[in-house]
């Protein structure tokens, strides 16, 4: 299959990646990605006929839960504690002039 990947690819890639390459680094990175492209297209050669398609490798269901209070904020024990109260909440001595 052996995908050849061009100069003027590498460059437009690392432009787009802001990455500024080496020569050495460039070939490498022209490897790489012909590797990767020949292992795609290897992929792409294998008969999944019958195969089930998917999103996950693993069974995913909804972690959520109701938004149910179950054992309140405890604001009247709270506000039991506090020396001074004002329209259920805190008084305290004001800081700004």
């Amino acid at each position: 299959m052996a995908n050849i990947i061009s100069d003027e690819t590498i460059e437009y890639v690392g432009i787009l990646a802001k990455l500024e390459l080496s020569p050495e680094e460039k070939e490498q990175a022209k490897k790489d990605m012909g590797n990767m492209l020949d292992y795609i297209d290897m992929l792409n050669g294998l008969d999944t006929e019958g195969v089930e398609p998917m999103s996950h490798v693993f069974p995913v269901h909804n972690v959520f839960r109701e938004d149910v209070v179950t054992n309140g904020d405890g604001h009247d024990a709270t506000l039991a504690n506090a020396p001074a109260q004002k329209d259920d909440a805190f008084k305290v001595p004001k800081t700004v002039e």
